[in-house]
């Protein structure tokens, strides 16, 4: 350390805590003990200020960034060949039948009443099960 920036410090420890000291700083790598200490003082203090702060420390919140980022690629990858999947059912089932303009307003706005209403969470199965329930599944086409 320079000996500028040296403060003395008296220091009392117990046989235990000084028995560490003695065994770990040379397999730190540290050059003293007193470089030791140092050391552990800055890592404690440093582990109650990200406590304190509600921060992770920087290795943990880059290791979530990551595992973040490959999950929203993964996510991105898969709703692109879904968005692609749909594109094909739809077309195809247009280029069987032909929809006015009207009917297709109707259905997207009540798509989007349905869609609010369940949160999202609305299943195939509980569509047809209310469209059976409601006596539309007569087998009529609109237009």
């Amino acid at each position: 350390m320079d000996s500028k920036n040296d403060n003395r410090f008296p220091l009392r420890l117990d046989d235990v805590t000084r028995w560490k000291i003695e065994s770990w700083y040379k397999q730190d790598d540290c050059q003293s003990r007193n470089e030791f200490v140092v050391k552990a003082v800055n890592f404690y203090a440093d582990f109650l200020a990200g406590q304190v702060n509600g921060i992770l420390p920087t290795a943990i919140q880059s290791a979530i960034d990551g595992r973040l980022g490959m999950f929203e690629d993964r996510l991105a990858r898969l709703f692109y060949k879904l968005a692609v999947e749909m594109d094909m059912g739809i077309s195809a089932v247009l280029d069987c039948i032909q929809l006015d303009a009207d009917y297709l307003r109707k259905l997207r706005s009540d798509s989007v009443k349905n869609v609010k209403a369940t949160n999202g969470l609305l299943t195939f199965e509980q569509k047809a099960r209310e469209q059976l329930d409601d006596g539309a599944g007569d087998d009529q086409w609109p237009g």
